[in-house]
């Protein structure tokens, strides 16, 4: 089990001893805190010549802690920008290059910034939203495996991994809700997509692979609102 960082401790603690809590309406804030889960929907382009035909790659999803700053503009009206920690993404075989498995991994961060419409009035308990706005992600630490070595470049030097562009700018859609708990508490879900595609390359064979990333975020967070 990963620790709970301790900034989320103190916020939390920060937020009880806050004023009284306001609705969600103009000026009101939402701090939240949880874990969201990153599931690339990939799609891609074989691997190009030398190598069978049909080889694909996949990454796996990877689940962190992430937090949102949400500021009501209406009681209808909100933007939220996401903050969390970084990913870990493993990268494995598939396709003609299913039976390889582990190929190498990927990190990133991908802050998200949101403008959210908030359906029913700020006294129901639970609100419905819809989010639309960008993600930026950074891609780092990408690393190429033995295995990845051995199909790609047998008895040479190691395959090294690199991307077309360590930073893309991307489309991101959202729907959730949130529920109260509690004077000024609610717990919080949220599935998010973003459109994303990028290209890998390997050297020293000079191979690429065109990939849609189109990753699927699910998240599930408590929060506090406060004024």
């Amino acid at each position: 089990m990963k620790r709970i960082p301790k900034h989320f401790c103190l916020a939390v603690i920060l937020l009880s001893a806050a004023g009284v809590a306001q609705a969600q309406s103009a000026g009101a804030w939402l701090l939240k805190f949880g874990a969201t889960q990153i599931s690339p929907q990939v799609t891609s382009d074989g691997l190009s010549a030398p190598s069978s035909p049909g080889a694909t790659l996949n990454i796996k999803p990877d689940t962190e802690l992430t937090g949102s700053l949400t500021y009501f503009y209406t009681e209808h009206c909100s933007v939220e920008a996401y903050f969390g920690l970084p990913f870990k993404h493993e990268i494995v075989g598939d396709g003609a290059f299913a039976g390889i498995g582990h190929i190498g991994q990927v990190k990133q961060v991908s802050p998200t910034l949101l403008a959210q419409y908030r359906f029913n009035s700020v006294n129901k308990a639970v609100r419905p939203y819809f989010g639309v706005g960008a993600t930026l992600t950074y891609f780092y630490g990408l690393e190429g495996s033995g295995a990845l070595t051995a199909a790609t470049n047998p008895g040479g030097s190691p395959t090294q991994i690199s991307l077309g562009a360590r930073k893309k700018l991307a489309l991101s859609t959202q729907v959730g809700f949130n529920v109260k708990v509690k004077e000024g508490w609610f717990v919080d879900a949220s599935v998010m997509k973003t459109f994303i595609s990028n290209t890998a390359h390997l050297s020293p064979t000079g191979q690429s692979i065109k990939m849609k990333l189109d990753p699927l975020s699910v998240g599930f967070a408590i929060g506090y609102q406060f004024k």
